[in-house]
């Protein structure tokens, strides 16, 4: 126990934290804080070495000392790791001032609980340094240096990347250098050595050999080479690869082959000068680049301290994954950009792309190292509506795609059946909305008469004259043709042949409506040899929110890849761009309660709200899509969906909401195994003939029982 106070106490003191304000971080109770920094108690509890550990940010592990163990110990984070790309102050050639600048960040990163840290190509001594960087005065200041961060950062738990030149065999390196825990791990020198337009490091520098092999630092023998991969103990899906500058600019680079044989985050120590235009090449390819490879791209680039003799660096640090920047700071700002990567996420994706045969293995090493894991926190910031953009131009943008990519695949499959009839049922809600807008959409682009739309609408026990008469005004206004079919006698008809009181209002009562709904547009389809158009959108296919063979069925489903929320902003943004007479009952649309209007009304008052049903779209859109884009637990969606929506539901109501999500989405497959064609708009689709296939019979409880354990009390 004496090992333990030590670092306990070490620890608090490089924090600045006195024992009570350990105690009150931790919520150990200052008695029990005080019996192991004396060290009067034989042993600690597993829960309150952990609750220490994370208010003095490190793996328990690490309080224990056993930081050099080679076993892997698996801690649930859902696959967070936080990442900071640092452009430090750099004085050039002074290694020593550099240093303690290196170590400042580091030691105000480590409070921000980062836990890889990546700064710039040569950062020690400064990449314009040119033949400097030649001498043995640079050199040996440089190799010192690399003794004294290893040395410092035995008391902060992260992995970090500096840049150096080193010596090898009578040849200088470019090379980014791992350090963790009081340990240099290894060096991966630069493959790709550029020696054009601005650049000539060939003058200076050799490329890497082809296979891995040791160099001395200081006397001891490191990992060398670039097929090094950097893992973590606590964590192996937290797994780093390296590229250095022109690494990624260049045919085939590195970390190409490190994301292939594992490797999650890729990190890039830079020096990639400013010029005009150059700032959104170099976001375009890092974005790529994590796109291509699957990773979580770290790109720590040089600053203004660098020489200004002909280049000026700008210290534009940039963080993606998967194709999307999450972070990225100003030009000329010399800061850092941090964010958090979701390792856990991009292994999912991996194992959906990574299907194919693995080149260039041969040779890999990889090297352990231990690095302080969050637990369960979640810091990373959501979109309220991930199917819509957040940025207005892109979101404009993609509204017009969507709605072009209806039209347009609406007008092959009127000209493959050959006849440009369709017919489409008009309630006045969203939906049907959406479909007849994109179908006059199609109609206006291949010059057909508008006539050709037959829009139906059917009322019944439960239709106000709110939705009977915006249906009739769109379908005025967008110059359709209009049929009013009443369809009250015929369910009623129904009830008596099937045996059904008409007074209980069950679920065959409210089907009944559906079906006969779904007959006659079917039936008038054959009367004018058209099409019926589906109005269903994949929201209510997920949640099971489909009369089966009622609305459930139709000839072409032309919303069916559109999820409510979409729905809703596309409707919104025709409303938006439209003439004032559509866009008065465009609004008036957007206002009406999402309803079936199944059940008798009150008065002409809708009686039956969807959501009041089956839950807010706005979370269950948010739960479909992390669940199926991006393969997360019922724990994880929990976790973010709190954290997202903290200002409008409490946790118990999002709770509420995820458990009724995966309930109806395990049970209702059936209805999805057999759906109608239809177009896939958005990055999600449950056609069984593309994106989704799974059982019907699929039992949930695993699911259940995962997210029982974030119950809320």
């Amino acid at each position: 126990m004496a090992n333990l106070a030590q670092r306990i106490k070490e620890l608090k003191d490089i924090r600045g934290l006195t024992s009570a304000k350990l105690s009150k971080l931790s919520g150990v109770p200052l008695g029990t804080l005080n019996k192991v920094l004396s060290s009067s108690t034989k042993s600690v509890k597993t829960e309150t070495l952990k609750k220490l550990a994370d208010a003095l940010m490190v793996s328990v592990a690490y309080l224990l000392g056993e930081k050099t163990k080679t076993e892997s110990v698996t801690v649930e984070n859902y696959g967070y790791v936080k990442v900071a790309a640092v452009t430090p102050k750099l004085y050039l050639g002074n290694v020593d001032k550099n240093v303690l600048e290196i170590k400042e960040n580091i030691k105000t990163l480590i409070v921000k609980r980062v836990n890889l840290i990546v700064f710039p190509e040569l950062c020690i001594c400064g990449y314009s340094l040119a033949d400097l960087t030649l001498f043995d005065v640079i050199l040996n200041k440089c190799e010192k240096a690399l003794g004294d961060i290893a040395d410092f950062s035995r008391n902060y738990d992260s992995l970090i990347f500096v840049g150096a030149p080193l010596r090898k065999d009578g040849k200088l390196y470019n090379c980014a250098v791992a350090i963790s825990n009081g340990e240099i791990l290894g060096a991966v020198p630069k493959t790709r050595i550029p020696s054009y337009d601005e650049f000539n490091e060939k003058r200076t520098f050799t490329p890497s050999p082809d296979e891995n092999s040791e160099i001395n630092i200081l006397g001891k023998e490191y990992p060398f080479g670039n097929k090094i991969l950097f893992e973590c103990r606590q964590m192996q899906d937290f797994k780093v690869g390296v590229d250095i500058c022109e690494d990624m600019w260049f045919v085939h680079s590195p970390s190409e082959h490190d994301a292939l044989n594992g490797a999650t985050i890729i990190v890039n120590l830079s020096a990639s000068n400013e010029l005009v235009g150059k700032a959104s090449r170099r976001r375009k390819i890092v974005s790529i680049q994590s796109y291509k490879e699957c990773v979580g791209y770290v790109y720590a680039n040089a600053g203004m301290g660098e020489s200004s003799s002909d280049l000026l660096f700008s210290g534009h640090n940039i963080i993606a994954e998967n194709g999307k920047v999450l972070a990225e700071t100003d030009l000329f700002s010399d800061s850092y950009a941090i964010s958090d990567i979701d390792v856990s996420y991009l292994q999912f994706v991996r194992r959906k792309k990574f299907n194919y045969k693995a080149e260039h293995t041969d040779g890999y090493k990889t090297v352990k190292f231990s690095a302080y894991v969050t637990g369960g926190n979640v810091d990373r910031k959501y979109e309220k509506y991930p199917f819509i953009p957040s940025v207005e131009k892109d979101r404009i943008e993609g509204m017009e795609t969507a709605l072009d990519i209806q039209a347009y695949a609406l007008i092959r499959r009127i000209k493959q059946v050959g006849s440009n009839k369709v017919i489409i049922g008009l309630s006045g809600g969203l939906d049907s909305t959406l479909a007849i807008l994109a179908t006059c959409r199609a109609f206006e682009k291949a010059v057909w008469s508008k006539k050709d739309i037959i829009a139906v609408t059917m009322p019944c026990f439960g239709t106000t004259e709110r939705t009977k008469s915006n249906a009739e005004k769109l379908a005025e206004i967008l110059g359709v043709t209009l049929k009013v079919v009443d369809i009250t006698k015929s369910v009623l008809q129904h009830f008596e042949d099937i045996g059904h009181d008409k007074n209980v209002a069950d679920i065959t009562f409210e089907n009944s409506q559906a079906r006969e709904r779904t007959q006659v547009l079917m039936d008038i389809a054959n009367q004018v040899g058209g099409i019926v158009l589906g109005t269903g959108d994949m929201s209510e296919m997920a949640l099971g929110w489909a009369t089966y063979n009622g609305d459930h069925m139709s000839m072409y489903g032309i919303n069916s890849s559109i999820p409510k929320t979409l729905v809703r902003a596309l409707v919104s943004h025709v409303a938006e761009t439209c003439d004032d007479e559509l866009s008065f009952v465009l609004r008036d649309i957007l206002d009406t309660p999402v309803s079936p209007e199944l059940l008798p009304k009150d008065g002409d008052k809708i009686a039956q709200k969807t959501e009041d049903l089956v839950g807010p779209y706005q979370l269950h859109d948010f739960f479909m899509y992390h669940f199926i884009a991006n393969g997360f637990s019922p724990s994880k969606i929990y976790k973010i969906a709190v954290k997202t929506f903290e200002n409008d539901y409490d946790c118990k109501t999002v709770y509420k909401w995820l458990e009724n999500f995966f309930r109806r989405f395990f049970v209702q497959q059936f209805k999805r195994s057999c759906v109608p064609d239809g177009v896939k708009v958005t990055e999600i689709s449950f056609s069984p003939r593309g994106d989704w296939r799974m059982p019907s019979d699929i039992e949930r409880q695993a699911w259940l029982d995962d997210l029982q354990n974030v119950k809320p009390l």
